[in-house]
């Protein structure tokens, strides 16, 4: 195994993926995810890998129907 800039996602996964649960008061700039491609930045979020609250609030989840038919999970961030 060669390392290459720091830590390898083989052994850190614990360290991607969602990072509150719905319900879950946040402040603006707090991070949602780390590098997660299952999810998009709904409302009051910002970002495209790493997705962070622009507003402070209640953490609630959505689901849509994109345009190739596979399910999407929005993160949004109701204003408190």
């Amino acid at each position: 195994m060669v390392r290459v800039g720091g830590l390898t996602s083989k052994y850190y996964k614990e360290t991607r993926g969602v990072k509150v649960s719905g319900g879950q008061k946040v402040k603006c700039g707090a991070m949602l995810t780390r590098q997660g491609g299952r999810w998009k930045a709904g409302l009051n979020v910002v970002g495209r890998m790493h997705l962070t609250a622009s507003r402070d609030g209640e953490i609630y989840f959505t689901r849509k129907r994109g345009a190739n038919k596979k399910v999407m999970t929005y993160i949004n961030v109701r204003p408190a």
